[in-house]
């Protein structure tokens, strides 16, 4: 017998394209129970898939839950959040229950936060939270942007907060482990906040537990995405089966089934 996590039905109520790269989505989603934890996450699931992709929640008021979602030339989520099959406002999702992890301890005197576009939403919303949490504590902020998804404004205008804008390597990778084996850390206890591509994170764990020696509750990696050369297509596409299991008044437990069969014979 499977488990599933806990599922919220929400609305689209709007749509933002901020940059080339992003796009905010407000959702509706009556009876949601935040974490709390302020780079809690959420797992989205867009109509026509049941597969679902985890996405950082940047704010939370009411019932209204805020996503910027990194879109890309192909994937799950990118056609529908971009709008190419029909405006996604007024649409039905499904969020999973969130889940989160930052959690500093009580002697760190500073928060050093680095991440790419991906992690964007999580560290405005830590540097948000942490003004509120402990006043005058430091934020310094390294994030590895494209150029034209660097926003005006994004992170809190707060004399606490310093923030630096990186452009990926030449070829739009990611070196944030070379960066932060060659920044100036800030003296002290602090708590080390880190989110991106898959490799990158490795990297930087052995760094932090090998040269800077950090304790374990003194800082949390994360892998948001993992790089391949090339995006490589499903062996088996999940929509027409979704489709066609939601047209029969299947439920989600037999939909699964009928997918988990599917990729069985796929891989024959």
């Amino acid at each position: 017998m499977s488990t599933r996590a806990q599922q919220y039905d929400a609305t689209v109520v709007a749509r933002e394209q901020v940059t080339p790269h992003l796009v905010r989505l407000t959702l509706d989603v009556p009876g949601f129970v935040s974490t709390g934890i302020a780079d809690e996450w959420v797992g989205l699931v867009v109509p026509g898939q049941f597969q679902s992709r985890y996405y950082t929640v940047r704010s939370i008021e009411g019932t209204q839950l805020v996503l910027d979602v990194v879109v890309h030339s192909t994937g799950l989520v990118t056609e529908w959040a971009s709008g190419r099959s029909g405006d996604p406002v007024g649409q039905q999702v499904v969020l999973t229950e969130a889940k989160g992890s930052y959690l500093p301890p009580d002697d760190a005197g500073w928060l050093l936060l680095v991440g790419d576009l991906t992690a964007l939403p999580a560290m405005t919303r830590i540097a948000r939270e942490n003004a509120v949490a402990r006043p005058g504590r430091p934020v310094q902020v390294v994030a590895e942007v494209p150029d034209d998804s660097r926003i005006d404004g994004y992170f809190p205008a707060d004399p606490t907060v310093s923030v630096t804008w990186l452009a990926p390597g030449p070829d739009g990778a990611s070196r944030l482990a070379e960066v932060v084996e060659t920044i100036a850390w800030p003296e002290g206890p602090g708590y080390f906040w880190m989110a991106g591509e898959s490799a990158q994170m490795r990297a930087i764990r052995k760094h932090l537990m090998r040269v800077r020696r950090l304790p374990s509750t003194h800082y949390d990696v994360m892998g948001y995405w993992r790089s391949v050369a090339q995006r490589q297509p499903r062996a088996v596409d999940p929509g027409p089966i979704w489709r066609a299991g939601k047209a029969a008044g299947k439920s989600d437990e037999e939909i699964w089934a009928d997918y988990d069969a599917a990729q069985a014979g796929a891989e024959e």
